[in-house]
């Protein structure tokens, strides 16, 4: 689903007209980026959490050379799904 289909699915399913559903979409996707940009997490009981997690240095390989290389420590969005979420998924 891309998200113009996503807004498409939100405006009829909220009564709200496409612009509004689309500056509602925006207005979320804003907030959970800035959340997790601080630091934050966000929690939708039985939907889900979302997280960041720190992900430590390691060594990789180049795929083309055989080359080791390092890669830096890095800070990564995670996403955790809730019981509903995980239950409707599985068609229970």
């Amino acid at each position: 689903m891309t998200k113009s289909e996503f807004v498409d699915q939100v405006a009829s399913q909220s009564g709200l007209g496409k612009t509004e559903a689309s500056s509602a979409v925006d207005a979320v996707l804003k907030v959970v980026e800035e959340t997790l940009s601080r630091g934050g997490d966000i929690n939708f009981t039985g939907f889900g959490k979302f997280s960041v997690a720190e992900r430590g240095a390691r060594q990789g390989v180049n795929p083309q050379t055989g080359e080791r290389i390092e890669i830096a420590a890095s800070r990564v969005p995670r996403f955790s799904a809730g019981s509903a979420l995980k239950k409707s998924v599985k068609g229970g």
